[in-house]
C-alpha cells in the first residue's frame, strides 16, 4: 500500500465559472485566461486525462486507456474497507480499494489494485506498468472535483497503489468546496472515477524497484561491485570487455610466469574471466591493487580519457612479443595529418601521426556531425600570420589543419562535456544538448587519398554516461555487447536492458522537453529544467569489421592456467561456504599435549589463537561434530598420540581470574557429548571451543586400565581425589636463552619446595640429584607479568600451589645459603671475577619472563636511499625496554655496520612508506619508538612493529651539523632525473652544496665538467637560482632543488635575454614536469628555436614532434606559436608573467580534480 502525493505534486481543482474576482498575476495570465473560459468537467474524460495522466519522462508505449468510474453512496455507513467493482484494463482486473475514514489517519485513503479473485493463482513474475489517475467529484455539479495521479509497477507483492492521505474527511463534507454552494460530498455519496493508463514494459525493468533483482538471470550479464568511486573505472572496463577482440587479446597476454596481484595484465585477464563466468557482480580490488592505487585513489574520482589511455597503453607493452603483438593498434589506433598547406604555391608541411582516441567539443555545437567539421576546421594564416615556406617561397598565405587518413576499428570517441571556464577559474561541466546517431559516416573527414576501398561506417557500441556535475557525480554505460539486440544499461553492480530512447536521446544532455515537465509556479517556469545526465565518451565500431570485434568469446580463449586458478579457488571458496553453513554442527576442540607444552616458550601452558600447521606449540585442533561422545573424542585422540584409549584423559581448561588458563579437573564422565561438556564449561571459556590437556596414564595394572595418581575411579564407580596436586614445569636455561615445557608432576601438598629437587632431576635426566657446586633455583608463574620466588623450607601448602599452577626452574651454581632461592645476581651487579655481560642476555627467568611480556617481533626495512647498497629486510626480536642505542647495537650486528651510523624511521600505516626520523635520546625507547603518541589520530596513522633504517656516512652526531637536501639531477635535458639526498654543513653554501653532491652522484666536478646550475621550482613553475654564495640554511624547505650543466651559450649570457619555461597538459593550470631557464636569441624564428628546444629538453623524434609550443601569460588563454614568430622580445620578463608553455601529454602523473591518478 502506497504513499501520500507531495503538495506539489497535486493539481489544484480548477476555478468554477461562477468566480468573478480574479487575483492578477503576470505569470498566469495566459493560462487563467484560458482556464476560465474552459471550465474542466470530470465527465469530460479526454480533457481530465491531459490533467491526470500527464507524459512520463520514460515515455513508454500506451497500450491502453480504461476510465472506470465507482459512484459511492451512504458513505457514513460504509465498513472501514470497501472496493470498488472490478474493470479490465490491459488484459488484467483492476479495482478501486477505499478506506472511507482514514487508513490510520484522519483522511480518506484511495488506491488502485489489482482484482485477482485468488492472489495465490498469479504467477510469481507477473508485473502490470500502470499509470493512472484517481479523481473524486460532486455526482451533480462535474466541475468540482478532487484528484491525485501516480505511476506503478504492479507485482504479486506490491498488489496496490495510491494515496493514503488523499483527502481530509472535513474538507469532503464542508460547504462550500471551491468556492461553490456546494460540498464535494452530496447527500452522502460522491463519484471516484480511476483513469488507468497500461503502458508496456519494453525492458522488463519500468518502474523496478530492483528488490532481488538477479542481472545474470534477466540479462545474461552480470556487473561489477563499486569500491567507493570507482563507477567510472566500472563503466570503462564493461566498454573493454565487450569490445570482444579486446578481450581476446588480453587472454593472449602470457601470465603463467606471473600469477602476482601486482601484475595488471593478470587481474585484468582473472576479471575479464570473472565476468565471463560469474552469476554475480564481480569486484575490481585486484585490479586496482595492481595499479598501485590505496584508499585514497578507491574515493576519488579520476579522468577516465586518462585511465584508458593508461590501461591500453599498458596492455600494448604486455603484449609486446606476443601473438596479440599487433592487436591494439590494429583495432584502436587510427592515423591522423596534421598540415599546413600554401594557397598561392605548391608547398605543404605536414606530419601524420597515429591517435587512439578523439577529443571533440561540446560547446557551441549542435551534434557529432558539427564537432567532427569544426575539429578539422581550417584556419587560414595571412596578413601578419603569414606562414614561412622556407627561403625558396618565403612567406605565403596558407591553410593549417588536420585531416584523417584512417580510423580504427573501434573508435573511441571523448566528447569535452569538462572544460576550463576562465571567469570562474574552475573546471565546469557542459550540460549543453549534444545528438550522435546510432550509424556514423566518417567518410567526409577523411583525406582525399585514404583508402575507401571499404565504407567507412559505424555503428554505436557503447556510451558513456555522467550524471551529476563536477564534483559530485555518477557514472554508467550503456552498451550493446552483440551484433544485433538490446543495449543494455551497466550501472555498477546492476545490469538492464535499454531502449534506444534511453541510449541516445536521454543522453544528450540539454533540457528536458517542455511537455514532460510537469507545470510550475512563478517564476520557476521560466527556468528550464537541464538533464543532469549526458554521454562524455562513445564507442563506434566499423561496421563492416562488427564481425571480427564482436567476436564470441568462448571459456576456451581464456588462458588454461587462469582457468585452473580460479577453479580452484571457486571450489575453495565452495568448501569455506559449506563450512560456514555447517558449523553449527560442529565444535572446535583445541588438545594441549606433552608434545606442543614441550615447544611452548612462552608464559601459561599454550598459545589457543596459534596455527598448529605453522607452530608445534600451537594446541592440536580437532573439528568434531557437536554430538561426538567425549569416550570417541578421547579415542581420536589416543590414535594421534599413538597410544591406547584407556591410557588417556582430558583436563578441562578454564580461565581463571588473573586471566590464566590452566587445567582444572579430569572429565571423568566419557558418556556426555562433546556440546553438553562444553555447555557445563562455557561460563570460563573465552572462546568457542573445547579446550582441554591430555594426560597420558605412566601406569596401568594388570588388565591394562590406567592407574591415576589422582581422581581414580574405583570398583564402586566412587571418584577417589587425594592430596596430590598436579604442578606444570618449565625450565629456563640461561646458557640458550630459552624457556621450554617440561612435563608435568604429582606431588603432596605437604611436601617442601626443595623436596621437589631430586623429581625435577630425575624428570631432566640429570640423575638422582645434582652434580656439586650446582642448584635450582624456582618461582611460581602466577600470570604472565607475576613470577614469585619459591623459598626453599615453604610447603607447597604454604605457597598456595594447587592443580595446574606452573613452577619454573632454573639450574644455577652454588650461592650463599640465603641466596638459593632468592635473587640472582642481574645484569650490571659488580663483580670483578665476571666478564661484562651483555645487556640482552637474561641471567635469571624472573628477567626472562619481562622479556617475554614486552617483547616484540619488529621488522626492519631498508630506507629508499639504502637502495644501492642491497640491504634486505629483517626481522629482530626486542624487548620494547631497550634504549635507542640498545636497538641500534643490534641492528649494526645484524647488518654488520657501526651502530653510531644507523638512523631510523617509522612507517606510515596507509602507505607502508618511511616517515620522520626517529630522535634519538635518553628516555627514547623501542616502545616509544612504535607508538610515538600514543593512541592519538597521529599514532594510529603510524605502521605497528615496522621501521626503516639509514645506513649513514657519518655518526648522528656529525649529522646533527648537517641539513639534508633533496636534489633532482638532470644529466639529459629534463628527460632523465635522477633524485639524490645531499648532506651539506648548515653554516654551508650553495657551492659547498654543489661539491657534496658531485661526490655523492659520483660526477665530474665544475673545472671537468663544466660549471653547475641549481635552482629552486615550486608546484611545477620556476621559483629562483640560488646563486653560490646563497646559505644553504636559508633553502626553502617546500621547494624542489634543481641542478643541471649550464649550456655553452648560457654561461655569458644576459638574464634578461631568458624566458622562464613550463610544462602544460591542454590547460595552462594542469602543470607537470620539471621546469627551466631558457636563452632567446634575437631575431631568431621559432622554427630554429625548437631546434634548440629540442636539443634542451632532449626529448625526441616522434615525443618532440606531438609538444605544441604556446605563449602563457597571466589570466589570458596560451597564445600557440607559430615556426616564423620571433620570442626575443618576451624574454627577461619579471615573475611568471610570461612563460613559454610546452603542451603535451603529462605521462608522469595525470591530475584532475586535483586528485592523482596513475598506473604503478
Amino acid at each position: 500500500m502506497m504513499v501520500d502525493t507531495q503538495d506539489e505534486m497535486v493539481v489544484q481543482p480548477t476555478l468554477n465559472e461562477k468566480d468573478q474576482v480574479t487575483e492578477i498575476n503576470p505569470d498566469q495570465l495566459d493560462t487563467d485566461a484560458e482556464t476560465l473560459e474552459n471550465v474542466i468537467l470530470a465527465t469530460d474524460h479526454d480533457a481530465m486525462k491531459e490533467i491526470v495522466l500527464p507524459p512520463l519522462l520514460d515515455e513508454p508505449k500506451v497500450l491502453e486507456d480504461v476510465v472506470n468510474t465507482w459512484t459511492v453512496e451512504n458513505w457514513r455507513t460504509l465498513s472501514k474497507k470497501e472496493h470498488g467493482p472490478v474493470f479490465q484494463a490491459g488484459g488484467f482486473p483492476w479495482r478501486i480499494l477505499l478506506f472511507p475514514f482514514g487508513n490510520n489517519v484522519d483522511q480518506c485513503s484511495v488506491y488502485l489494485e489489482h482484482g485477482f479473485q485468488d492472489a495465490n493463482s498469479i504467477p510469481e513474475d507477473w508485473s502490470c506498468c500502470v499509470q493512472f489517475g484517481l479523481v473524486m467529484w460532486n455526482i451533480n455539479d462535474p466541475a468540482l472535483f478532487y484528484h491525485h495521479a501516480a505511476h506503478h509497477r504492479f507485482t504479486k507483492e506490491e498488489s496496490d497503489w495510491g494515496f493514503t492521505r488523499f483527502l481530509e474527511l472535513r474538507k469532503m463534507f464542508q460547504q462550500p468546496w471551491d468556492n461553490s454552494s456546494r460540498s464535494l460530498v452530496e447527500s452522502d455519496s460522491v463519484n471516484i472515477t480511476a483513469y488507468v493508463r497500461v503502458v508496456e514494459d519494453e525492458t522488463g525493468v519500468l518502474w523496478h524497484n530492483f528488490n532481488n533483482y538477479d542481472s545474470k538471470k534477466e540479462t545474461g550479464y552480470v556487473g561489477l561491485k563499486n569500491q567507493g568511486a570507482t563507477c567510472y573505472l566500472n563503466s570503462l572496463l564493461q566498454s573493454l570487455f565487450f569490445t570482444n577482440a579486446f578481450r581476446k587479446a588480453v587472454y593472449e597476454i602470457p601470465t603463467a610466469e606471473d600469477e602476482s596481484i601486482t601484475n595488471s595484465a593478470y587481474t585484468l585477464q582473472r576479471l575479464f574471466y570473472q565476468l565471463q563466468i560469474s552469476a554475480s557482480a564481480v569486484g575490481t580490488n585486484e585490479l586496482t591493487k595492481s595499479f598501485g592505487w590505496d584508499t585514497r585513489h578507491i574515493f576519488e574520482q579520476q579522468d577516465v580519457q586518462e585511465l584508458s589511455r593508461k590501461l591500453i597503453e599498458r596492455m600494448e607493452e604486455k603484449m609486446k612479443g606476443t601473438a596479440a603483438e599487433d592487436a591494439l593498434p590494429r583495432m584502436l589506433s587510427g592515423k591522423v595529418k596534421t598540415y599546413v598547406s600554401c594557397i598561392d604555391v605548391e608547398y605543404e608541411s605536414s606530419r601524420v601521426e597515429d591517435f587512439w582516441d578523439i577529443q571533440l567539443n561540446v560547446r557551441g555545437l549542435k551534434n557529432l556531425e558539427e564537432s567532427f567539421k569544426d575539429y578539422i576546421q581550417q584556419e587560414t594564416l595571412d596578413g601578419d600570420n603569414k606562414y614561412w615556406a622556407g627561403d625558396n617561397f618565403k612567406y605565403q598565405d596558407a591553410r593549417k589543419g588536420v585531416i584523417f587518413k584512417s580510423f580504427p576499428e573501434v573508435l573511441h570517441l571523448h566528447l569535452k562535456r569538462f572544460e576550463y571556464d576562465i571567469q570562474r577559474d574552475t573546471m565546469m561541466k557542459i550540460n549543453d544538448r549534444f545528438e550522435f546517431p546510432e550509424v556514423l559516416d566518417l567518410t567526409p573527414y577523411l583525406d582525399q587519398d585514404a583508402d575507401k576501398s571499404e565504407p567507412w561506417i559505424y555503428k554505436l557500441h557503447g556510451v558513456l554516461v555522467h550524471s551529476g556535475d563536477l564534483n559530485a557525480g555518477h557514472y554508467y554505460a550503456y552498451l550493446k555487447p552483440n551484433k544485433d539486440g538490446w543495449f543494455y544499461k551497466f550501472d555498477d553492480d546492476k545490469v538492464t536492458k535499454a531502449t534506444l530512447r534511453e541510449t541516445l536521446e536521454d543522453n544528450f544532455g540539454g533540457e528536458y522537453p517542455a511537455s514532460l515537465v510537469q507545470s510550475r509556479a512563478g517564476l520557476q517556469k521560466k527556468t528550464p529544467i537541464m538533464r543532469q545526465m549526458s554521454a562524455y565518451m562513445l564507442v563506434y565500431i566499423r561496421e563492416s569489421r562488427l564481425d571480427q570485434v564482436l567476436t564470441p568469446v568462448e571459456k576456451e580463449d581464456c588462458p588454461p592456467h587462469l582457468q585452473a586458478r580460479l577453479d580452484e579457488e571457486a571450489s575453495a571458496r565452495e568448501a569455506k561456504k559449506r563450512e560456514r553453513e555447517e558449523q553449527h554442527l560442529f565444535l572446535p576442540v583445541k588438545v594441549i599435549t606433552e608434545e606442543t607444552f614441550k615447544h611452548h616458550g612462552a608464559t601459561d601452558l599454550a598459545n589457543f589463537d596459534a596455527d598448529p600447521n605453522e607452530d608445534s606449540a600451537a594446541p592440536k585442533f580437532y573439528r568434531t561434530r557437536k554430538q561426538t561422545t567425549i569416550e570417541d573424542l578421547v579415542k581420536l585422540i589416543a590414535q594421534d598420540l599413538n597410544q591406547d584409549p584407556k591410557r588417556v584423559r582430558l583436563w578441562i581448561m578454564v580461565n581463571r581470574q588473573n586471566k590464566t588458563t590452566r587445567p582444572d579437573q579430569p572429565i571423568m564422565d566419557l558418556k556426555p557429548t562433546i556440546e553438553e561438556t562444553y555447555q557445563r564449561m562455557a561460563t570460563t571459556s573465552r572462546d568457542y571451543a573445547l579446550r582441554v590437556w591430555a594426560e597420558v596414564a605412566e601406569e596401568v595394572d594388570a588388565e591394562g586400565e590406567a592407574i591415576w595418581p589422582t581422581y581414580q575411579s574405583n570398583t564402586n564407580g566412587v571418584i577417589v581425589k587425594n592430596d596430590l596436586i598436579l604442578l606444570f614445569l618449565k625450565h629456563f636455561d640461561a646458557e640458550k636463552q630459552t624457556l621450554e615445557g617440561a612435563g608435568h608432576l604429582y606431588v603432596s601438598k605437604e611436601k617442601k619446595v626443595e623436596e621437589l629437587v631430586p623429581l625435577i632431576a630425575k624428570k631432566m635426566g640429570w640423575g638422582d640429584k645434582l652434580s656439586g657446586g650446582e642448584q635450582l633455583v624456582m618461582w611460581e608463574e602466577i600470570k604472565p607479568a607475576m613470577i614469585e620466588g619459591l623459598k626453599a623450607k615453604q610447603t607447597l601448602k604454604g605457597a598456595e600451589l594447587q592443580d595446574g599452577d606452573i613452577i619454573c626452574f632454573q639450574k644455577v651454581l652454588e650461592r650463599k645459603s640465603a641466596e638459593i632461592l632468592g635473587k640472582i645476581p642481574r645484569l650490571g651487579d659488580k663483580n670483578s671475577e665476571e666478564p661484562a655481560k651483555r645487556w640482552d642476555r637474561y641471567d635469571d627467568a624472573k628477567a626472562y619472563y619481562d622479556f617475554l611480556c614486552n617483547k616484540r617481533d619488529v621488522r626492519f626495512d631498508p630506507h629508499p636511499r639504502c637502495e644501492k647498497a642491497n640491504y634486505q629486510s629483517f626481522l629482530l626480536t626486542l624487548s620494547t625496554k631497550v634504549t635507542y642505542d640498545q636497538m641500534s647495537e643490534r641492528v649494526g650486528e645484524q647488518l654488520g655496520v657501526e651502530p653510531t651510523h644507523l638512523r631510523f624511521f617509522t612507517a606510515n600505516a596507509s602507505t607502508g612508506g618511511p616517515k620522520a626520523a626517529v630522535r634519538r635520546g635518553v628516555s627514547q625507547t623501542l616502545g616509544t619508538m612504535l607508538n610515538p603518541n600514543g593512541y592519538t589520530q597521529q599514532g594510529l596513522q603510524t605502521k605497528a612493529n615496522t621501521l626503516f633504517f639509514e645506513v649513514l656516512d657519518m655518526s648522528l652526531a656529525e649529522l646533527d651539523t648537517k641539513k639534508n637536501v633533496k636534489v633532482t639531477w638532470l644529466s639529459e635535458g629534463i628527460t632523465k632525473a635522477e633524485t639524490f639526498d645531499v648532506l651539506v654543513n648548515k653554516q654551508g653554501h650553495i657551492e659547498d652544496l654543489v661539491q657534496a653532491f658531485v661526490k655523492k652522484a659520483q660526477i665530474q666536478d665544475e673545472h671537468e665538467g663544466g660549471r653547475i646550475r641549481v635552482y629552486e621550482i615550486h608546484h611545477h613553475k620556476f621559483f629562483r637560482e640560488l646563486v653560490p654564495n646563497y646559505p644553504v640554511i636559508s633553502i626553502n624547505d617546500y621547494a624542489d632543488v634543481i641542478a643541471e650543466r649550464v649550456p655553452e651559450d648560457e654561461l655569458n649570457a644576459d638574464d634578461k635575454n631568458f624566458i622562464k619555461v613550463i610544462h602544460f597538459q591542454n590547460d595552462p593550470s594542469r602543470v607537470h614536469g620539471i621546469p627551466f631557464r631558457f636563452l632567446l636569441k634575437e631575431r631568431e624564428p621559432f622554427s630554429d628555436t625548437k631546434k634548440r628546444l629540442e636539443a634542451r629538453t632532449g626529448i625526441k623524434g616522434k615525443a618532440f614532434e606531438k609538444v605544441k609550443f604556446a605563449i602563457v601569460r597571466r589570466y589570458q588563454k596560451p597564445a600557440y606559436i607559430n615556426d616564423e614568430d620571433v620570442l626575443f622580445e618576451e624574454g627577461g620578463m619579471i615573475e611568471d608573467d610570461v612563460m613559454l608553455g610546452l603542451d603535451h601529454l603529462d605521462r608522469s602523473r595525470p591530475t584532475r580534480n586535483g586528485g592523482e591518478m596513475f598506473l604503478k
